[in-house]
């Protein structure tokens, strides 16, 4: 890993030194020799100027995968920096996939100018492709399938293969009816190993696991997962083949998702990354905070109520605050991001609720009872001392520290138990449960209780 970072560091140099001299001669040649991946890194940490250099020396296959791996901010400022035929040559130059997610980022008036200006059995799989959400299995789909029908043989399948114009590799075939509804799918290497004249309908997979269009990819790469594939296939409404969705599809989804869950959990949107502007990121950060400031607000206004109770279990109560919202807080987030994960994956024991609940309530009883005994001891220690002379407060004021440590606790789990389910059930991405959002709510929550239990306890 170091050696690539190494490797990775000198490139930019010597890239980076290429272009001060402008020897856009030796460039070129050292970009011959370069991974699209590699190049598109170096891209992102270039000035437009740079950027507009290399291009013109990449040859139009790589300067296509070098745009489409760059990150949405630095693709937004290179569509500003390239003309619009440049960008019609380089979506042409891409999978129909890729040129639909890449079509997607742009204003519709260009988009469409860019279609119009294509080959029109192109534009029509791009449009196609760009019908559906890009988070559904359509979305990410590729349109490029072979497809025989149920009564050829392995002959005329293979001969099919043969005569496809692809530039993917192919792991199976698939076995349609006239109408093209799915029948199922044979494995290449059953095609490597059965007699010419035997008929592929005596070959068909008839259990080919598939997705439908409309179905979400956090889906699709669950059961990618759970059953260890390489491909399939997706078929629409009606039960037609209309694509298919590889692997590698998959690995892209899966960083995605990963990323945009740690975004929620952190407070903060995927978005920000759409753009370079430092203004734009803070204002979708700061619709997030808002709501926190305001819940923390509410918090303050808890203690305000209590500030006029009895000034010495007040001032002691207040010193312990931090500790109750932090465990708490804490401890809802610890059970809110088991949950979360196990909905995210698709684990039949996370998705079904009085299984996760019977687990969680008896871990939740476990954590408040130990924190209980523990916060109780520490409040009792700092408290005896400072003031000696007055134990009969200070053991009040502990065995309502105690039980409120143990009841906010409780809350704080519950809370993080039952919100990735109901936000779920509503449709709410369930990592928001994680969020600064929840987290400032249980804060909220643990404090009144603590100070509520405090003063009626110990005053």
């Amino acid at each position: 890993m170091a050696e690539e970072k190494d490797e990775k560091k000198e490139l930019l140099e010597q890239i980076e030194h290429l272009l001060e001299a402008q020897d856009v001669s030796r460039l070129g040649q050292l970009l011959s020799d370069q991974r699209s991946s590699d190049i598109a890194e170096v891209v992102e940490l270039l000035d437009n100027e740079q950027r507009r250099t290399l291009f013109d020396v990449l040859g139009k296959p790589t300067s296509a995968e070098v745009l489409e791996k760059v990150d949405e901010a630095t693709r937004a400022q290179l569509f500003d920096l390239l003309r619009d035929d440049e960008i019609k040559s380089l979506v042409s130059e891409l999978d129909y996939d890729d040129a639909a997610d890449l079509l997607a980022e742009l204003p519709d008036d260009i988009s469409e100018k860019v279609l119009n200006s294509l080959a029109p059995a192109d534009s029509t799989e791009i449009k196609n492709l760009m019908r559906y959400s890009e988070d559904s299995a359509g979305g990410i789909m590729d349109p490029v399938v072979i497809s025989v029908p149920e009564d050829a043989t392995v002959a005329e399948a293979v001969s099919k293969i043969r005569a496809a114009e692809i530039d993917e590799d192919f792991f199976s075939v698939y076995v349609v009816d006239k109408t093209r509804r799915f029948v199922g799918d044979v494995r290449i290497r059953f095609l490597l190993t059965r007699p010419e004249n035997t008929k592929i309908g005596n070959l068909i997979d008839p259990d080919t696991i598939y997705v439908t269009t409309d179905t979400d990819q956090e889906e699709v790469r669950n059961i990618f997962s759970k059953n260890d594939l390489i491909v399939m296939p997706v078929l629409d409404r009606n039960h037609r083949l209309v694509g298919r969705i590889t692997a590698d599809r998959i690995i892209e989804v899966a960083e995605e998702e990963a990323a945009e869950d740690l975004y929620v959990m952190a407070g903060t949107d995927p978005d920000e990354l759409d753009n370079v502007s430092v203004l734009h990121a803070a204002r979708i950060r700061m619709t997030w905070l808002l709501p926190c400031l305001i819940g923390t607000g509410m918090t303050a206004l808890v203690m305000m109520f209590f500030k006029g109770k009895e000034p010495l279990v007040y001032v002691a109560a207040a010193a312990f605050v931090p500790m109750i919202a932090a465990i708490s807080g804490n401890a809802g987030l610890q059970t809110s991001a088991i949950v979360v994960s196990g909905l995210a994956t698709g684990h039949l024991a996370a998705l079904k609720l009085s299984q996760v609940f019977t687990r969680e309530v008896r871990i939740a009883l476990l954590v408040a009872l130990s924190c209980g005994v523990l916060g109780g001891l520490a409040c009792g220690i700092l408290l005896n001392s400072k003031s000696p002379a007055e134990n009969i407060i200070p053991s009040r004021l502990v065995f309502a520290f105690s039980t409120a440590m143990f009841s906010a606790i409780m809350v704080a789990t519950t809370l993080g138990l039952f919100l990735p389910f109901l936000f779920r059930r509503i449709g709410i991405d369930p990592a928001i449960s994680s969020g600064p959002l929840v987290t400032t709510a249980n804060d909220s929550i643990s404090v009144a209780i603590y100070m509520t239990l405090t003063l009626l306890l110990a005053a």
